[in-house]
């Protein structure tokens, strides 16, 4: 076995988990073990392929024997093992706190228990698979299977609301997917390759009009996949509706490999195109995506604007261009896929016990739920840049690589970011201080609504939004049934003071600090994350050394 068999395993290891995970869906427990198990087992190989990555270069495999540009290649840069790594890590913590929730909630033969591991793990084999392709038929190929399996998730459960917003992301979706289609088939009809260590020597010898042509038909695509503005406007309103394990993950991952397919076409294939447009485009999608933010009056929503905005860092460090752009692009995807899915997953829990994730509905958590305001204020500070997290390293250093450039469109840039930096933060602390911070707002003696039951005995059985309800419409996703009637004890007694590690499961809890502390050791080991990314940025400037990885030095 050599190493760069690590490259297919991390791929077929979710594979052969959904397809265990079908062959056990009659027995819930063999069905969670080997979910759990085969992420694993991948997350395993993942760190085994970075150390290998950093130490000895690029990992390779021809898949057939049959040599680049003919045949289909997988490829582990170390940006490549370094997304794979994290995004491993986040869905495996997802997974566990989904199942944490499930044994909470109670579970039902007549849920979909059966389809959302499967489902789950073939998303996961999706979301690799685009790390590691080396061409960009599998790069699409990719694409939609993560999608597909996305789509199952978004509407696990079928009810009116969840198909209802999940219909315009399935038809988004599709659209960008043709859009890519499109430029794959002009792309081999000019150059009669789709090998990207091919593309970026051939590229160039085409005419500078019809570069432009191929550079706009992959950006819209993986634009409208990463949420860039103007084409976000399909994400507030199809990833709330979503149960809270999902989100997470799609909040956490999905956005993300649009923007790793940014870094690598924009990097390898037209390396410095589009700049001032991408400079542009990144500032109005960090204002108008915090502008939202602070709109909203639903934590779910208020994160997936803030989510819309913090894309246009990442937007603008690839913009930038530069070892110093990329170097602090890289390490803030990692931070950002780990604070966002942090937020969600509390905000999970937040719902899980109180029923609703209305900001006017709730209050007092710090007093009752004292552990849950910590997982939650520290992703929260970390988003908001407050120093020394990882969120202020990661956008100094983009700031300062964008000044050094001296272009004036990137210093509008820069106070741009700033000023969403701050507003980021005054977002995130009114959520903390109205649901957090302030007292429990009065709940009147025989409010029907579910979402009054904060910290106290739940008064109804169902709300029209938010509540108990809201949370029975998520359970589908990991097996419990939308049964007010079956609420757990922990759920009818709420939560007392000091009680809340009792009152939350302790999958669910435990799931959350995993993601919380990783992202909290991008801080405590900043320098040596940075280092690696800065390592990575300039494997990105030159792409020599992936370049002669794929087609061999004498290319």
């Amino acid at each position: 076995m050599t190493a760069a068999t690590l490259l297919p395993l991390s791929v077929m290891m979710p594979l052969l988990g959904a397809a265990l995970a079908l062959l056990t869906s009659r027995r819930p427990k063999a069905q969670r073990a080997v979910a759990v198990g085969s992420l694993s087992i991948q997350f395993v190989f993942e760190i085994l392929m970075l150390i290998q990555v950093d130490a000895h270069g690029p990992l390779v495999m021809h898949i057939g024997g049959w040599d680049s540009p003919v045949g289909i290649t997988l490829v582990a840069d170390r940006l490549s093992a370094l997304m794979l790594v994290v995004s491993t890590l986040v869905t495996l913590a997802v997974l566990v706190y989904a199942i944490a929730q499930g044994h909470s909630d109670g579970e039902s033969r007549e849920a979909p228990v059966s389809v959302f591991h499967p489902a789950f793990l073939i998303m996961a084999a999706g979301v690799s698979n685009a790390f590691v392709a080396g061409d960009l038929f599998n790069l699409y190929v990719s694409f939609e299977i993560l999608l597909t399996a996305s789509y199952v998730l978004l509407t696990l459960g079928s009810t009116l609301e969840r198909i209802r917003s999940g219909a315009p992301y399935v038809v988004i979706s599709i659209v960008s997917s043709i859009i890519f289609l499109s430029g794959i088939g002009m792309i081999y009809a000019a150059t009669g390759t789709l090998n990207m260590a091919d593309l970026a020597g051939r590229l160039q010898a085409l005419p500078a009009t019809l570069m432009v042509v191929l550079q706009s038909l992959l950006l819209i695509a993986f634009g409208v996949k990463a949420a860039i503005w103007p084409m976000s406007a399909w994400l507030p309103d199809s990833y709330p509706t979503a149960s809270a394990p999902v989100t997470a993950v799609f909040a956490g991952l999905l956005t993300k490999v649009g923007i790793y397919a940014i870094i690598r076409t924009q990097t390898l294939l037209f390396p410095g195109g589009f700049q001032t447009l991408l400079m542009i485009i990144g500032l109005a999608t960090m204002v108008i995506g915090i502008l939202g933010a602070i709109a909203q009056n639903e934590i779910k929503r208020l994160l997936s604007f803030t989510l819309v905005s913090h894309i246009g860092y990442l937007v603008f460090g690839v913009a930038i261009g530069t070892q110093a752009g990329l170097a602090a692009t890289v390490f803030y995807v990692a931070h950002h896929i780990l604070v966002q899915t942090a937020l969600f997953l509390a905000t999970g829990l937040v719902e899980h016990i109180t029923g609703t994730t209305r900001i006017d509905r709730l209050g007092g958590l710090a007093k009752t739920a004292p552990a849950l305001a910590v997982l939650f204020f520290i992703p929260a500070m970390n988003l908001g840049g407050v120093p020394p997290f990882s969120g202020f390293l990661g956008k100094v250093g983009l700031f300062e690589a964008g000044i050094a450039t001296g272009s004036v469109t990137a210093i509008v840039v820069v106070a741009g970011g700033a000023l969403t930096s701050l507003l980021t933060l005054l977002a995130i602390v009114r959520v903390w201080g109205r649901a957090f911070w302030r007292p429990r707002p009065e709940v009147e003696d025989g409010d029907p609504r579910p979402e009054h039951r904060v910290g106290g005995t739940p008064q109804g059985r169902q709300g029209r939004e938010g509540g108990r309800g809201r949370a029975h419409r998520d359970a589908p996703a990991t097996g419990a049934a939308p049964d007010d009637d079956r609420q757990p004890a922990r759920v009818r007694q709420g939560i007392s003071t000091g009680a809340d590690l009792r009152s939350m499961p302790v999958g669910m809890v435990g799931a959350t600090l995993v993601v919380v502390a990783a992202g909290l050791a991008l801080m405590i080991f900043g320098g040596v994350f940075y280092g690696y990314a800065d390592r990575t940025a300039d494997d990105l400037t030159g792409n020599v050394a992936y370049i002669s990885a794929v087609l061999g030095s004498g290319r």
